[in-house]
């Protein structure tokens, strides 16, 4: 059962057991890291920040830093293969890809996306840097990526080699994007179980959607928004993050429909949230977490999707994974 949380925060790692309604927590590790992204397999914990990336392979028990023949950093997103054991994706700030086959004792760097930062002058709005890495996507050999501002990448090669979809211009601009193309601020970025041609993109400029490995997109939602969760039992059921602009107006809303039609989903909550959003969105068994841009982590349970707030002694979280119960 997906019942484990470990949750990234601006002071390190904690994790935390399903306890009837609530959480307990049963660990905690790094005090005094500002963490901004993790991921989970078997018994590997991978977490990475602004000063690097650490990793465990005993549930936490140990730490070692796992930097070797990483050239950035600053760690945005953290992506363990959940059918290659040792495979791990990491995306940084300035925007590059590295790959590793050992869980992270060494890493690749993917060299094209350094051809492609610079081609379209990826930017971040927020920092100098030039753009980043801000979501990963596993699917068999397929792999997607986020890049903001810069567009959607694909692999189809467990994440040797990138290159941008079809639908993505790649430049790092705020204009409307042209017909069938993806808006280039795409701030995360999922694949469907059912098939790795089911793409969904939330950006700065819209949710957008491809069901053709991102050859083409369509614009499901008009809006700013940074984090989608998707039935994995219907590739049409979303749970969407809408706001108005940069952290104004977050909420919580629905669609049965693949983003044809939206309905409000923030039961509980009193929304807008006028100063931030949802950030994330994390499945575990039988309910939703949404962590959110103020650090705040909420959860719904799927039968009647009604929001409460959840793990109030641990903030600043920025980052949630899940596991079985170890």
């Amino acid at each position: 059962m997906k019942d484990q949380l470990w949750v990234a925060s601006g002071d390190g790692l904690s994790w935390f057991r399903r306890d009837g309604e609530g959480w307990t927590q049963i660990g905690r590790a790094l005090a005094g890291s500002k963490l901004t992204c993790i991921d989970v397999s078997n018994a590997a914990v991978i977490v990475g920040g602004a000063e690097g990336v650490m990793r465990s392979l005993d549930r936490g028990a140990t730490w070692q830093a796992a930097d070797e023949g990483l050239s950035v950093r600053h760690t945005r997103w953290i992506a363990l293969h959940p059918e290659v054991p040792g495979l791990v994706l990491l995306g940084t700030e300035p925007a590059a890809i590295f790959r590793s086959e050992d869980y992270g004792a060494s890493w690749t760097n993917c060299p094209e996306i350094a051809v492609l930062r610079k081609a379209g002058r990826w930017f971040l709005p927020y920092s100098p840097e030039s753009g980043c890495i801000r979501g990963l996507a596993i699917h068999g050999q397929r792999a997607y990526a986020a890049a903001e501002v810069g567009g959607a990448l694909r692999s189809d090669d467990a994440g040797r080699t990138w290159k941008l979809t079809e639908g993505s211009e790649g430049k790092a601009k705020f204009e409307e994007p042209p017909a069938q193309h993806v808006h280039p601020d795409v701030h995360s970025i999922l694949s469907h179980p059912a098939s790795a041609d089911f793409v969904y993109a939330p950006t700065g400029g819209g949710f957008y959607l491809s069901r053709d490995g991102g050859k083409s997109w369509e614009l499901r939602y008009e809006c700013y928004c940074r984090a989608v969760w998707v039935d994995p039992a219907d590739p049409d059921h979303l749970i969407l993050g809408p706001a108005d602009n940069v952290d104004a107006n977050g909420r919580i809303e629905q669609s049965r429909d693949g983003g044809l039609s939206w309905e409000a989903a923030s039961t509980g909550l009193k929304v807008p949230w006028r100063r931030h959003m949802v950030e994330r969105f994390t499945q575990v068994d039988g309910g939703l977490l949404a962590g959110l841009s103020n650090g705040e982590v909420i959860f719904a349970d799927f039968d009647g999707l009604e929001w409460r707030p959840i793990l109030e002694e641990t903030p600043d979280v920025r980052a949630i994974a899940v596991s079985d119960q170890w």
